[in-house]
């Protein structure tokens, strides 16, 4: 009788101590307003070099806008397009010239997902990445073929911070 009882107290604490173990918190990093902020001024100031007005956003992990911001004279439809790209990329986890080649590409899931809000298939977005894991995304919007560019310039400047 005393030997049952003993495993049974014995089973117990060996599912206690798995289920606690299961049961950790998720670590993981974030990305910063100054560091989203730092991305989308570099990008911005990357395509004015190369005679473009864009509007460039910054999302999180969750696809929520950090940092906007619109050059004077960027057209009126670049800073949703922006937001657009960067959510896309963020969501996606990957460029969007990748997911609108894949589009262009008639692939039936990306023709579906792009039925979704906020998602957009072109060109302009980046996933901010630490290591494997997507924090986040960008995307710029107002020079044709250069936005990309624009934008891997952003994220060039911060990537020491990326890790």
């Amino acid at each position: 009788m005393i030997s049952a009882l003993v495993r049974c107290a014995l089973a117990g604490l060996a599912i206690a101590s798995i289920v606690a173990a299961e049961a950790q918190l998720l670590e993981r990093k974030d990305l910063s307003y100054a560091i989203a902020k730092a991305v989308a001024e570099v990008a911005l100031e990357n395509c004015r070099g190369r005679g473009y007005n864009v509007s460039v956003v910054v999302v999180d992990r969750a696809g929520e806008t950090l940092v906007a911001l619109r050059a004077d004279n960027a057209g009126p439809h670049t800073m949703e397009n922006a937001r657009r790209k960067a959510y896309t990329a963020r969501t996606f986890r990957t460029a969007t010239s990748a997911y609108a080649k894949r589009f262009a590409d008639n692939e039936p899931t990306v023709r579906q997902q792009v039925t979704l809000p906020h998602v957009i298939a072109i060109p302009g977005g980046l996933p901010i990445r630490v290591g494997d894991d997507v924090i986040g995304g960008v995307g710029a919007s107002g020079s044709p073929g250069v936005d990309e560019p624009c934008v891997q310039a952003g994220l060039d400047k911060v990537a020491d911070q990326l890790k």
